[in-house]
This record gives structure tokens, C-alpha cells and sequence, in this order.
């Protein structure tokens, strides 16, 4: 009779997980700060300059609840292609939004490298 495997779920995975999740929101403000995106280009974008994957499944209900809270705008524009696409484009408040944030994660991140360094693990 043979055991049955169970699967155990790697903390380090979850950890991962998390972490993605609590700074995709960063990724894709800063993906559209400097110019306007359809969603299938953030996507790409953040993959080909990140190796950050993320689906569309992901992705729309986040730019959702940005365009929502007036962080980002979207236009649909139909004379590129035969089908129209949605732009987003940071508005003024997310450029606020934005430095925000960057605020914080700049100062987040120094306080865990100081801690790494501190803990001699650089």
C-alpha cells in the first residue's frame, strides 16, 4: 500500500507571493507614469522589464479600482487598431499618489537593508 504525498506549501512561496502582491500596485503606477498604457502593454512591460508575470485576471481589476479612486484615467482610443483599447495615465493625484508611495517603499526598503546588513547577510 503506498502513502499518500501530501503537498506542504513552501512558507518561502507564500512569503514570495505576498511580497508580489503588496508592490504590484507600484508596478503598474510606475508602469504608466510616463506614458499612457492599454492593458496588454503593462502587462508585457512590466514582464519584459521585470520578469514580473502578471495575467489579465490580475491586472484589469487592479486598474479598475485605480481608475475608480481617480489615481489613474482611462480613454478608449479606436483609431490605432480595429478594435479600441483602453489607455490608463496617472492623473495629477496619482503623481501624488505615486511619490507617496515611493516614499514609503523607499523607506521600507532601507529599513530592511539596514537590517540585512546589520545582520552581516549582504
Amino acid at each position: 500500500m503506498k502513502k499518500k504525498s501530501i503537498e506542504v506549501n513552501n512558507p518561502l512561496d507564500k512569503w514570495r507571493e505576498q511580497l508580489r502582491r503588496g508592490g504590484l500596485e507600484l508596478a503598474i503606477l510606475l508602469s504608466v507614469s510616463s506614458t499612457s498604457r492599454y492593458g496588454l502593454e503593462i502587462i508585457r512591460y512590466l514582464q519584459e522589464s521585470t520578469d514580473l508575470v502578471v495575467t489579465e485576471g490580475t491586472i484589469y481589476p487592479i486598474l479598475g479600482r485605480l481608475t475608480r479612486s481617480g489615481v489613474v484615467e482611462a480613454e478608449w482610443v479606436s483609431d490605432e487598431t480595429p478594435h479600441p483599447r483602453k489607455y490608463y495615465r496617472l492623473s495629477q493625484r496619482g503623481r501624488k499618489h505615486l511619490d507617496e508611495m515611493l516614499d514609503h517603499w523607499n523607506a521600507y526598503r532601507g529599513k530592511i537593508d539596514h537590517l540585512v546588513e546589520t545582520a552581516g547577510r549582504i
